[in-house]
């Protein structure tokens, strides 16, 4: 199945989507976040993804606190107080979202209410996420079904059956045009806990176009990804690594992202099909690089072809060698000379 977001197309048969996830790596400053938007554009990005969460949707203790690494120090913040200075207002959202149609990529963005949904409905969001942390609100899913836009739910920290449900969810609201990301919600990922091998698993049960929500360091768990049939790849995206905040240090920063960018199409160029059979670029290698039967030493017209008089030499332009056993023993036409290569014509 594939679906239509903006000017792309996310399926079988389309090149993946790559989407800079610009979370909350702004600090809440909107001119940066102006300025991520064409940095990922010009990186080659698909699409740029926020996140137009209230604080107070998914957080009331203001207890609560955040550990991170930041500029190579450990910070301990109040996660009300990180959150809330990222928020973006709905005027930003639209701002943000005319930015991105300037620079010719798809905005969209995780909301945590349906007020947020309908923010970006009215920012002109050509898809919109729902975030690993809320697959379970099952209202919230079906508030995004409802919408018309195409959904794409994020599975980390999912079990199957939570997966099933919010399927289901979503399907039984109406929703039809979905992506499923594989993720793993662990800041930044080891390679051991990828398990690119989810993907073609989640492909086969739910019927989608699937991708991966990229946590990891580095450029290959995207490029294992694609490989296994990811249509959506999905990267934390920062203009400098040195910025404050929990996401900047596991995120890529422009050339990481123009690499993956790079990277990927190159891959997709090399899967090609599935069509057993020589390439355009071998076909023409044949005649070349293959053997033929060619006569050893000089042969008379009417002589019986003897199999110890065959020798098998390039090019590639007469009988194959697979033909010895159907002309050794035959009778030859015309005199054939040393080395010349055997064909149809030589025999009587």
């Amino acid at each position: 199945m594939n679906l239509r977001a903006g000017m792309r197309t996310i399926g079988s048969g389309s090149p993946c989507f790559i989407a800079a996830e610009i979370g909350i790596n702004h600090n809440g400053d909107l001119d940066l976040a102006r300025r991520m938007v064409e940095a990922a554009a010009r990186c080659g990005a698909d699409g740029v993804k926020f996140q137009n969460y209230r604080t107070e949707d998914f957080l009331s203790d203001h207890s609560l606190v955040h550990r991170y690494t930041s500029r190579g120090r450990e910070v301990v913040e109040s996660q009300f107080e990180m959150f809330k200075r990222c928020e973006l207002s709905p005027e930003a959202l639209r701002e943000l979202a005319g930015t991105a149609r300037d620079c010719g990529v798809e905005f969209f963005s995780t909301p945590t209410g349906s007020e947020g949904i309908a923010e970006l409905l009215e920012a002109g969001a050509t898809l919109v996420k729902n975030g690993s942390d809320f697959l379970t609100h099952l209202e919230l899913v079906r508030s995004m079904a409802r919408c018309g836009l195409p959904t794409v739910l994020s599975t980390g920290m999912a079990t199957l059956a939570e997966i099933d449900e919010a399927v289901a969810a979503f399907r039984g609201a109406g929703g039809r045009e979905l992506v499923l990301l594989h993720c793993t919600s662990s800041y930044p990922t080891a390679p051991a806990d990828v398990h690119l091998r989810k993907l073609p698993a989640l492909a086969q049960r739910f019927g989608c176009p699937v991708g991966l929500s990229d946590h990891t360091l580095g450029i290959h768990a995207a490029l294992g990804a694609v490989s296994l049939g990811a249509a959506f790849v999905e990267k934390h995206f920062t203009l400098d690594r040195e910025l404050p905040g929990p996401d900047q240090g596991m995120s890529c920063d422009p050339d990481e992202l123009r690499a993956l960018v790079a990277g990927v199409r190159e891959l997709e160029s090399m899967l090609g099909c599935s069509d057993i059979g020589p390439t355009v670029a071998e076909t023409a290698s044949r005649a070349s690089f293959r053997l033929s039967c060619v006569a050893r030493h000089d042969l008379d017209a009417g002589s019986k072809l003897e199999p110890a008089s065959i020798a098998f030499r390039r090019p590639g332009t007469g009988l194959p060698p697979a033909a010895l056993d159907s002309i050794a023993g035959s009778t030859l036409a015309r005199p054939v000379r040393r080395g010349a290569v055997f064909v149809p014509q030589d025999f009587a």
